[in-house]
């Protein structure tokens, strides 16, 4: 199969487009013939050595996690799937090598829900990691129904999901984005506001008794803003700020979850969610995909496009 490697940490200009023999398939996986693959923030950190402390790296490594494709082979006691089924999945392993940047990828079943049919084969792989993460942090600090959910970075990948999610959900949102991105944020549903200097006092002017709970999706520094504007200090999540926790709030580091993955693919073909994607790039363009990403001014996903035929 083709596919994109390292054999060592660096920048985008690492990446090569190799051959690499066919994954094996374990008795709780399917081999999945990959249509298209997600690009996140983590892909390029990982292959630049940013996670060593975490994530043990084996080489050839094959970066990506999130993948949306059809099922090509089952293993033995992968009973929950059959050969041309369409699946979604956000990969994730104990170790880095066998990712998704490939024509092929073996997905243990424990990370796939089926593909939703009301999403492109591109917007289904943006959805996994990024739309796990928004649904995860939203269960982690309780949002209902009628309440107010502040944004932060709501015009990115998972910014614009958590939004979508929010909605969904049926509370109010407000996100943080530059003025450029307003118009996109009041299509989703929310009620844009810049950030920067002054962020709390233009926060108040729309919610002056303060939100019920504050989404990190950017780091930053938001967490003390965030909690000068919660009614309580302890509803606060981020995916990107270590200290949240020091701060009584929650650290979400996304996990793989058939049933949250099913979740958001239901939202997705009652027609409440969708996937804006920014850019597409061929699987041999792969630096130039990281390249955008790492720019951190994409607005919705990058999505490598694999076999689309």
């Amino acid at each position: 199969m083709k596919a994109i490697t390292t054999n060592g940490y660096g920048g985008p200009s690492v990446l090569e487009y190799t051959d690499q023999p066919d994954p094996k398939v374990g008795p709780d996986s399917v081999l999945v013939r990959v249509k298209a693959a997600g690009v996140n923030p983590v892909d390029w950190k990982i292959v630049g050595g940013y996670l060593d402390a975490m994530l043990h790296a084996h080489y050839p490594l094959i970066p990506g996690w999130d993948v949306a494709g059809v099922v090509e082979a089952v293993g033995a006691d992968a009973t929950e799937y059959a050969v041309g089924d369409e699946v979604i999945g956000y990969v994730r392993k104990d170790d880095v090598q066998h990712g998704t940047f490939a024509e092929l990828v073996a997905a243990p079943v424990r990370t796939l829900a089926r593909k939703p049919a009301a999403l492109s084969w591109q917007q289904a792989a943006g959805l996994p990691l990024a739309g796990l993460t928004a649904y995860q942090a939203l269960k982690r600090v309780g949002a209902k129904r009628g309440e107010t959910v502040l944004v932060h970075a709501a015009a990115g990948g998972v910014g614009s999901l958590g939004v979508q999610i929010a909605v969904a959900r049926g509370a109010r949102v407000i996100g943080t984005a530059s003025e450029r991105n307003h118009e996109f944020l009041r299509s989703l549903g929310a009620e844009p506001v810049t950030y920067g200097e002054g962020l709390a006092d233009r926060v108040r002017a729309l919610a002056p008794e303060g939100v019920d709970v504050a989404l990190d999706f950017v780091g930053d520094g938001v967490i003390d803003v965030s909690q000068e504007l919660l009614k309580d200090r302890t509803r606060v999540v981020s995916i990107a700020d270590g200290e949240v926790t020091a701060k009584g709030g929650h650290l979400v580091w996304v996990r793989p979850d058939t049933a949250d993955l099913t979740a958001l693919a239901d939202l997705a073909d009652a027609g409440q969610l969708t996937v804006p994607v920014e850019a597409t790039f061929p699987l041999a363009k792969a630096a130039e995909a990281f390249q955008l990403s790492m720019a951190g001014r994409a607005r919705g996903k990058i999505v490598l496009e694999v076999d689309m035929s």
